[in-house]
Order: structure tokens, then C-alpha cells, then sequence
């Protein structure tokens, strides 16, 4: 005999081995194969057959905790004369289940189960919609807060892996804030008239347009970031999001661009902030350039209109290299493929 695997409802055995044959067993053999495999009750077995391979599967009961209408119910059908067998099926349970809650009612007239091990638990229901309403109404708040909190209003002292496990329970998780850009009224009609504006270009007009962008990466051992509770799926709503125009800190500044079939290199500078001249020396000169002679004049710059971009001494080169640039939105990150 050989256990392959055992399952949460279902242990398999095997008899015999894939190199020798093995014939037909009898229910009396199984049932004395699968008591010995497990201590567990079994309800029913049946036979499958795979090649030469005989194979044995035996079924277990389904053990589950009865909620209070379903031991009614049982009961109720056991006033009305229902055999024990009739309801093992139905309710696909042991006929000792049966018998045990049975001679409980006779004999106490309550089918209240034994209270189940382990502690009690620390907070209540109340407890608990307590915390989820403070949480949703102070997203910021740590669990360490909560848990004082709780402690103020009702009571019960409760630790903050407690406080969070009750917040997990109604859904809500410890998340980033989303970063975004203040965006005006104004902002959102210049927005949609450049998109309608150029709802209609083909891939070949799109070929033409080099996509840049500069970003920044902080070099600082701590980010800052805060931490706020929301359930999955509304990270972009506006309770949850944070607006930041500016990005300070010491770090690596690195600028890249990217057309519908080819890229430019990173640049990556030591120095954290771009000036105009910087970014004709080393941007325009040493990468716009080449890229606005390979493709023809057909070629169009897009920038982010951040202030070294919009210097006069960087518009008066690319007016001498005859270098177009698309008329960019302000404050429009999400559109840039960048």
C-alpha cells in the first residue's frame, strides 16, 4: 500500500505499484486499506481504475460547524419522525452529529453548541465598526492612534496588530498616497481642446514627435511618504490622493526620449537641477540635434514647458537648428507616453 496525497475532503491510495498488476480488491479490503490510512471517519469510497494502476479513493466527511438554524432545522425534521439517514444526506453529515445533537435537545432542550477554544476575542462588533468609521474618516491615521483612540472612547485596550487585523477584516489597507499634479478648471479646457486637436493625426505624423522628460531620483534614505487606510481599487480618488508641485532633496536627475521607433540614451547628471544652459549644452546639442538631422524637418520636439525648457536662449537655438516643438499643455504628466 502507498499514500499519494492527501486532499482537504478526499485521501487517494494506492495499491500495488505501476511495475506489477494488481487485480480487482473488494469493498471489505478497501474499507480495512482506508481505515488504516487515516483516523478519520469515512463516509463513502468507490473504485478508479487508471491503466494498470489500481486506484482506491476514499471520500470524508465533510466536517463543518453548525450554525444555530441548521440545528433547528435538523432538529424540527427529527420531531416529524425523519430517519437519521435521510438527514446525514441531506445536511451531508455523520449520523453521530445527528445522534449527539439529538440527545442534547432530549436532554437539556437547547442545541447551543460548546463555546470554541482559544481566547476570546479583544474587541466587539461595535468595537469593530468603530474603528472602521474612524479609520475611513482619518485615513491617516497610524494603528498605534487607532488603538488609543479606541481605548479613549470605549475602553478595551487593544494592541496595534489588533487594530489592523479589524481594518483587514472590512477591507481597508495600509496604501501610499497617490501622487498627482494640481490640475486648475483652466488647466482641464486647455487639456481637452489639445486632445481634440490631435484626436486625428496618423502613426506617421506621431513618428515624427520625440516624447522627453526629465525625472529625478532621490538619494535620501527616507522618502517621507505617509501612509493612509482605503480598500483596494480607489487609490485615485480625491480623499485619497496627494497633490505635490515641487520635489526637492539631493539625488540623480535623469533625462530621456523616446519616438514611436527608436529612443535617445538616458543622460544621467550628478546635478540635481537643470538650468537653461545645461540643458542646451548637454540635451538639445548633444541629443535633439541628432535626432532632428536624422529624421528631417519633419521633426517636432515635445518638452514638459518646465522653466529651462521655455528660456529665451533655449527657444533662440532651436529657432537656429530649425527644430519645431509641439505646443505642450501645462501640467499634463499623464498624457506623456515618457
Amino acid at each position: 500500500m502507498q499514500i499519494l496525497y492527501v486532499k482537504y475532503v478526499s485521501v487517494h491510495v494506492c495499491v500495488g505499484g505501476a511495475i506489477r498488476e494488481t487485480g480487482l480488491i473488494s469493498a471489505r479490503k478497501v474499507r480495512r486499506i482506508s481505515f488504516a490510512s487515516t483516523p478519520r471517519r469515512i463516509s463513502w469510497c468507490y473504485f478508479a481504475a487508471i491503466g494498470k494502476i489500481q486506484i482506491v479513493t476514499v471520500k470524508m466527511s465533510n466536517h463543518q460547524r453548525l450554525d444555530d438554524g441548521m440545528r433547528w432545522r435538523i432538529v424540527g425534521r427529527l420531531e416529524a419522525v425523519q430517519s437519521h439517514v435521510q438527514i446525514c444526506r441531506e445536511f451531508n453529515l455523520t449520523p453521530s452529529v445527528v445522534c449527539n445533537l439529538w440527545k442534547q435537545f432530549l436532554d437539556t432542550g437547547s442545541i447551543k453548541g460548546k463555546p470554541g477554544q482559544g481566547r476570546p476575542r479583544a474587541t466587539t462588533a461595535t468595537e469593530d465598526c468603530y474603528l472602521s468609521i474612524v479609520a475611513r474618516c482619518n485615513r491617516g491615521a497610524t494603528a498605534s492612534q487607532l488603538s488609543r483612540d479606541l481605548y479613549a472612547a470605549t475602553g478595551p485596550r487593544v494592541s496595534r496588530v489588533t487594530v489592523s487585523k479589524r481594518l483587514h477584516e472590512t477591507g481597508l489597507f495600509v496604501r501610499r498616497h497617490a501622487v498627482c499634479v494640481p490640475i486648475t478648471s483652466t488647466n482641464r479646457r486647455v487639456h481637452l481642446a489639445w486632445c481634440r486637436e490631435h484626436r486625428d493625426w496618423s502613426m506617421d505624423q506621431w513618428a515624427t514627435v520625440l516624447f522627453t522628460d526629465e525625472s529625478l531620483f532621490s538619494l535620501n534614505t527616507d522618502s517621507c511618504r505617509t501612509f493612509i487606510w482605503r480598500e483596494p481599487g480607489i487609490r485615485y480618488l480625491p480623499s485619497n490622493a496627494r497633490e505635490i508641485d515641487h520635489y526637492g532633496g539631493a539625488g540623480l536627475m535623469v533625462w530621456a526620449g523616446i519616438m514611436l521607433d527608436d529612443r535617445t540614451p538616458l543622460h544621467v547628471s550628478e546635478i540635481d537641477t537643470v538650468t537653461c544652459v545645461r540643458y542646451r549644452d548637454k540635451i538639445l546639442e548633444s541629443y535633439v540635434r541628432l535626432f532632428r538631422g536624422a529624421v528631417g524637418p519633419e521633426f517636432i520636439l515635445m518638452d514638459d514647458n518646465a522653466r529651462p525648457h521655455r528660456a529665451l536662449l533655449v527657444d533662440e537655438f532651436l529657432e537656429s537648428k530649425d527644430i519645431r516643438r509641439m505646443d505642450w499643455p501645462a501640467r499634463y504628466p499623464d498624457l506623456n507616453p515618457i
